[in-house]
């Protein structure tokens, strides 16, 4: 069984009605990775909340490659964490994964 990247087995789970398609299901696997990205209170009494950060990071960047073609397909490039607004992948400076806030020197130096 092939070791697939986390987007793409949500996408494809998300997809099950039309499994040949699941590629235009990554937008929505973003949209629920970028909800997942700030741990409850329950796990972060269990764990350390940066490496949880840190670990849906690297799987939100992996959503442009994953299925670029589908990503690039209407420019939505997902939504902010709240789902409320849609980002394009040149939304914040130039850098598709910029959105999903990995910078966090940058915001403490605000």
């Amino acid at each position: 069984m092939k070791n697939r990247a986390l987007i793409e087995k949500l996408a494809r789970h998300l997809a099950m009605d039309a499994p040949d398609n699941w590629q235009a299901r990554v937008e929505d696997a973003a949209c629920i990775l970028a909800l997942m990205k700030e741990p409850d209170d329950a796990m972060r009494d269990v764990g350390d909340t940066a490496i949880w950060e840190a670990m849906v990071d690297a799987a939100l960047r992996q959503r442009w490659t994953v299925a670029p073609a589908a990503a690039n397909e209407h420019d939505s490039g997902g939504s902010d964490e709240e789902g409320e607004i849609r980002l394009t992948s040149e939304t914040i400076g130039h850098d598709p994964a910029d959105w999903v806030h990995i910078h966090h020197e940058r915001e403490k130096q605000s």
